[in-house]
């Protein structure tokens, strides 16, 4: 697993440069490796040498620290070879074509409406392959050289099966990433180096903006790894919950994961020592983190962007209406906006940088409602959500939102007086009726349909397709009003980009209030990566 992780990370770049469209955000490699490192990192300290046992703590890894599409999926097969080894101290080539086949079936019953040329097809191939393999060998090196040519096959016969790919003349991302992984695995059990990394803890992400305070501010925020035999881990989970705020448990009669917001680390730990030994203890003084926050360790240009933004007194809506929202925003500014406009907790994250499961399912501990809407505006982020909500203590629901223009409108129509279920269905009809426009520059060259694209050029998005070129930024964005039928609604937003300055987005904003005088238009600094503007019309 870890030659694995390393082959993998090694050739992220190449899985993230097989993006379908030639936008700048290609991150399957990345979401897949950091999925790994996820996995590695949980079993690295395990001394077991119980192959169910360190299955197992890969699968809670892998499912913790699942991110994008492509992570949660091979999250799902980690979790259904987990499975088939559950009880086994060794197993031998039958049982590990077993663990590769409930895998297969784990990852399929994942996906709803499961789509034939991508990581899927690769997992059942690989799957199919090393059954018939099994029938002539017990020999686990051909096993896995037979298993790889497998793979690549599959992975090269993607475009045939999925007309996108064949259009956009890539394979698909996520198989590759399967081969990859499956190829470092090879390459470890013949003996070839490969250069691996001493398994860490994965890099974790800026901490979660709250819109308002919690009734625990600050304290420490405590974290470790409890590793014993028969934990009756219901007892601890319900006994830790009432030591301290924030807390997210997961784990099994083995190994159980804690990170918990305490005044009192020391009682935590103490009590945790009583029923088997601490790895991975992390403690950090929350309170010294919010000085360093607020004062010295801003920079010059986060200060800048401080002052920038608009100063709000938002409520929460969660102290009106008794649900949480949790929205994921890629820019500071669009944090801002989500904030004004009364979400508990923002998860900084999109395109390139997507968010794990683990980060969502500590973003709605940190809410003070039972009752949480995840609003993922994201199409990559969805399925993390997803899976958040089953692992969730808490009433969590997803609303499907694929943009971040599709997230306001959403969190618009959250009705106070509503429960938590309608006020999903509703937030879920009040996405459609807005319309997104992206602009961003092309990373290669390509045709898609009838447009055809060269590196460099700027590229206009309409509701997620490819649909324009040229090469002015704001002469596209215009067109993409023009494209959103932007005279048939009534405000017209623009959230510029990071690399657009405020006096440019200004103008745009004018000649775009020029075409459609009868429209209201607004120009936000969105502050967001990669797109020079997103746009809305609503």
């Amino acid at each position: 697993m870890a030659a694995s992780t390393a082959w993998l990370e090694q050739n992220a770049a190449r899985v993230n440069a097989l993006n379908v469209f030639p936008v700048p955000d290609g991150d399957t490699g990345t979401n897949m490796s950091l999925t790994m490192q996820a996995a590695v990192a949980e079993v690295a300290d395990n001394p077991s040498h119980h192959a169910g046992d360190i299955a197992r703590g890969i699968s809670q890894g892998a499912l913790m620290g699942a991110r994008g599409n492509s992570g949660v999926i091979l999250s799902q097969i980690l979790r259904g070879f987990s499975r088939a080894l559950a009880d086994k101290e060794v197993f031998n080539i039958g049982e590990f074509v077993g663990a590769l086949e409930e895998g297969r079936d784990t990852a399929y019953k994942a996906v709803t409406n499961a789509v034939e040329g991508t990581i899927l097809t690769v997992i059942r191939e690989v799957a199919d392959e090393a059954a018939q393999t099994a029938a002539e060998t017990d020999d686990l090196i051909v096993m896995l050289e037979r298993v790889v040519k497998a793979a690549d096959a599959a992975v090269e016969n993607t475009p045939n099966l999925l007309d996108i790919l064949r259009e956009a003349g890539v394979v698909d991302a996520g198989g590759l990433g399967l081969q990859l992984i499956l190829e470092g695995a090879l390459h470890y059990m013949r003996g070839e180096t490969i250069e691996i990394a001493v398994p860490a803890e994965p890099a974790r992400p800026a901490e979660v903006p709250r819109a308002g305070a919690t009734d625990m501010e600050y304290g420490y925020c405590t974290e470790f790894v409890l590793q014993g035999q028969n934990l009756d881990y219901e007892k601890i989970k319900q006994h830790l919950l009432g030591m301290g705020d924030s807390t997210l448990i997961v784990g099994d009669e083995y190994l159980i994961r804690v990170h918990i917001h305490t005044f009192r680390p020391g009682r935590v730990l103490d009590y945790a020592t009583d029923y088997g030994t601490l790895h991975k203890i992390k403690i950090d003084n929350m309170q010294e983190q919010h000085e360093h926050f607020i004062g010295l360790g801003l920079t010059e240009e986060a200060q800048g962007e401080q002052e920038e933004a608009p100063e709000t007194e938002a409520v929460a809506v969660e102290e009106l209406s008794g649900i949480g929202v949790i929205a994921v925003a890629p820019g500071t500014g669009l944090e801002d906006v989500f904030k004004s406009m009364g979400a508990s907790a923002i998860i900084r994250g999109g395109q390139t940088m997507n968010p794990s499961t683990q980060e969502m399912l500590e973003a709605a501990n940190s809410v003070n409602s039972d009752n949480i809407i995840l609003l993922p505006n994201n199409k990559n982020v969805q399925m993390v959500a997803e899976q958040a909500v089953e692992l969730a203590e808490r009433r969590v629901r997803v609303v499907p939102t694929h943009t971040v223009p599709q997230g306001i409108a959403a969190l618009l129509a959250l009705n106070y007086q509503a429960g938590l279920d309608k006020n999903v269905e509703a937030m879920t009809q009040a996405k459609d009726w807005i319309q997104t426009g992206e602009v961003t520059r092309a990373v290669r060259s390509v045709q898609i349909g009838e447009v055809q694209v060269e590196e460099g050029e700027v590229i206009g998005l309409h509701n997620g397709q490819l649909v324009a070129s040229n090469n002015d930024v704001d002469d596209m964005a215009l067109e993409m009003f023009e494209r959103m039928n932007a005279d048939e609604y009534e405000i017209l937003t623009i959230f510029h980009g990071e690399d657009v300055s405020r006096e440019q987005a200004d103008a745009l904003g004018e000649r775009v209030q020029e075409a459609y005088p009868a429209q209201e238009v607004e120009v936000v600094a969105g502050r967001q990566p990669y797109y020079h503007y997103i746009l809305s019309a609503e």
